[in-house]
């Protein structure tokens, strides 16, 4: 039986692709601090895609190579399918977002829609390649196409991080009146004597100085800033409840020095905790820019 099976080479290579493709979902599929996919139906429901994007991607490889070109249709419509999940994941995430004290901000959600929609194709790429060598030349070219495809999805599993565009530090939370600031930064006025004592007592200041000019710009958008005030909010819990706005979080721009300033009101006050969860902030492909690239950008001769 086994041996049939083996000179059966296209059962064996989708077999060698499906497995890979499936290994690869799993490996790039987890829960973290932002407990997202849930667990266990959200997970559930994304290891049934991988399931499926492998199964395409294996199979797609012995059709095509026996000239059976409606394969090809079969890939456009789970590109199309794919496109739904985005779709999904972005309703999901911005209807469960007006629950949360610190929200994620939309350009959060639209990075972690592509993420799952990009994921898939991880996946398809990975059971192609596994699928491909083994039918070319043997099983065990299939596995070895296969670990380096999953290499390849490991490596395109994450992007940047804070670190990568910005020096992070930590800084006084100092009020001066009604006026509250982090370090010279200005961040907002707080009017009730209650809430200056509670942030006198419970703020925490940070510093995100850019390294360049193309991580300053990046730092002013408005959906980074965000996205720091809820990944640090997830990390160490916010000190607030509703009908708070004094007690919001907030992120300012020094707009001389492009330095990004930092308020925030944890559960339990830990300045070394606040900026190790900043220095993991992930940085968001909608938010990067590059003006430097520009012909007219900053430092081009005119």
């Amino acid at each position: 039986m086994i041996a049939h099976m083996l000179s059966q080479k296209e059962t064996v290579a989708v077999f060698v692709g499906l497995f890979f493709g499936i290994a690869s979902r799993l490996y790039l599929l987890r829960t973290d601090y932002r407990q997202y996919p849930t667990y266990p139906h959200g997970k559930i429901i994304h290891v049934s895609l991988g399931v499926i994007a492998a199964g395409l991607g294996s199979v797609a490889v012995p059709a095509l190579l026996d000239k059976n070109y409606t394969a090809v249709t079969f890939l456009t419509v789970a590109a199309q399918q794919f496109r739904d999940v985005r779709n999904m994941e972005r309703q999901s995430l911005m209807q469960v977002d007006q629950m949360e004290l610190v929200p994620r901000g939309v350009s959060y959600i639209e990075g972690i829609a592509m993420v799952f929609e990009g994921r898939n194709y991880l996946v398809i790429f990975t059971s192609m390649m596994a699928s491909l060598f083994t039918l070319l030349f043997a099983w065990y070219w299939g596995a070895v196409a296969g670990l380096a495809a999953v290499g390849v999805s490991i490596y395109f599993k994450t992007g940047k991080n804070m670190t990568h565009i910005a020096d992070i530090r930590i800084s006084e939370v100092r009020l001066d009146g009604p006026n509250l600031y982090v370090g010279d930064i200005y961040i907002m006025n707080v009017g009730l004597e209650s809430d200056r004592e509670l942030i006198a007592r419970q703020g925490v200041g940070l510093l995100a100085v850019p390294k360049n000019p193309d991580a300053r710009v990046t730092l002013a958008n408005l959906g980074q800033r965000q996205a720091i005030l809820h990944d640090i909010s997830t990390v160490l819990g916010v000190y607030r409840d509703t009908g708070e706005p004094a007690l919001m979080p907030m992120a300012k721009l020094h707009l001389d020095s492009g330095t990004l300033g930092i308020f925030v009101l944890p559960q339990v006050k830990d300045a070394q905790k606040a900026a190790a969860a900043l220095k993991r902030v992930p940085v968001l492909e909608s938010a990067i820019r590059m003006p430097t690239e520009s012909a007219a950008g900053p430092h081009k001769e005119a």
